[in-house]
């Protein structure tokens, strides 16, 4: 088993890797700014989704449990 910190660590690499420096730290703040229950979102995710479907999907998520939250 990994420390918290590796995993922290690993899951920047992958999000810089995939999505670049900016938009890895613009989907950081995205998810400490906004409520978001990545486990729920996650059964409801197709696997054979690209990245770029994948992060429409889970905005699209975020905002109809958004507007559900005010």
């Amino acid at each position: 088993m990994i420390t918290d910190t590796e995993i922290k660590i690993k899951g920047i690499q992958v999000l810089s890797q995939y999505l670049g420096d900016v938009e890895a730290e613009r989907f950081i703040a995205l998810i400490q700014r906004e409520p978001f229950d990545y486990t729920k979102w996650h059964q409801q995710q197709d696997e054979s989704l690209s990245i770029e479907e994948l992060s429409r999907s889970a905005m699209a998520w975020r905002n109809k449990n958004a507007e559900q939250i005010d």
